[in-house]
């Protein structure tokens, strides 16, 4: 029998709570709820909060089917928030907003990882944050992206701008930066502009285009993520991989010493501690007092 709860007085049935999504851990999906509940929600919530959601669902684990979907799922309840949003040809489409803890519990039933555009749902293509995407191409790892991320730090200062970083959840890094409102395309045009200077500055270890013949052993520096039309792996969201791995905020001090892969990995147990240690370090990012103008 599923069991039925009460959240924030909306009745949810949640599945399969004894089923292992994480075989290398083996991590139920009851733990999965039980970490966004507990541990993520608050400040998960407050960087979802009026952006429109993507959801990669991998109801069988990561080793099962994987789908992507920006539609509402079948049997979104009536109570969960939809913002009419453009999609390509700029025709309007509906897709979830996550704006309170039912909302969330309801998705996270479904078992997803979280993505978000740069921008919000109340200015679609005006983005308020930008985002560079460091992958590594083996041999390269989590410890080249580190390099690269440093030097992203430095020649973002010089323009004015302060960067937060989080792992990816997957094998690399992401830089992220306040903004005030800017167009999409004046964004991206800005960051390419950067992965570029990166790869001559660093041209051992950039690479700003996506060929995979150019990225063994360098860092691919993903400008395109600025693009109204793309989403970017929500802060704190668990990651469709072996084990529960968090897209999770990191300090400078520990992207500057990290000498390891295992240095910059983290799961869904480590970040209560995390979090009671270090607060959202991603909190510039939705804080309006600390964006800034793209030069």
């Amino acid at each position: 029998m599923t069991p039925i709860t009460e959240v924030e007085g909306r009745r949810l049935a949640l599945s399969n709570l004894d089923k292992v999504l994480y075989p290398a851990t083996g991590t139920t999906k009851g733990e999965v709820l039980h970490y966004y509940a507990a541990t993520a929600a608050g400040p998960l919530l407050t960087h979802l909060r009026n952006r429109p959601v993507s959801f990669l669902r991998y109801p069988d684990g990561p080793d099962g089917q994987l789908f992507f979907t920006k539609n509402p799922p079948p049997g979104t309840p009536s109570w969960v928030e939809i913002a009419e949003v453009p999609r390509h040809p700029a025709q309007p489409a509906g897709q979830v907003l996550v704006q309170d803890l039912a909302t969330l519990m309801w998705a996270a039933n479904l078992v997803v990882e979280f993505h978000t555009p740069q921008w919000q749902a109340a200015a679609p293509g005006v983005a308020d944050r930008m985002v560079f995407d460091l992958d590594p191409g083996a041999p390269a790892t989590v410890v080249e992206c580190c390099a690269v991320a440093s030097w992203l730090r430095e020649r973002l200062a010089a323009d004015g701008l302060a960067a937060c970083g989080k792992t990816s959840g997957s094998k690399g890094l992401h830089v992220l930066v306040p903004l005030e409102p800017t167009p999409s395309d004046r964004v991206s045009a800005y960051a390419k502009r950067l992965a570029v200077e990166a790869e001559h500055d660093l041209p051992g270890l950039v690479v700003h285009r996506m060929t995979r013949a150019l990225r063994p052993g360098k860092v691919f520096v993903d400008f395109s993520q600025n693009a109204a039309a793309k989403t970017t792996a929500a802060p704190y969201t668990l990651r469709a991989r072996s084990e529960p791995a968090v897209s999770a905020p990191v300090t400078w001090t520990e992207v500057e010493e990290c000498r390891t892969p295992a240095g910059l990995h983290f799961l869904a147990g480590d970040m209560a501690g995390r979090l009671e240690r270090y607060g959202d370090l991603l909190g510039p990012l939705t804080d309006p007092d600390r964006a800034r103008p793209l030069p």
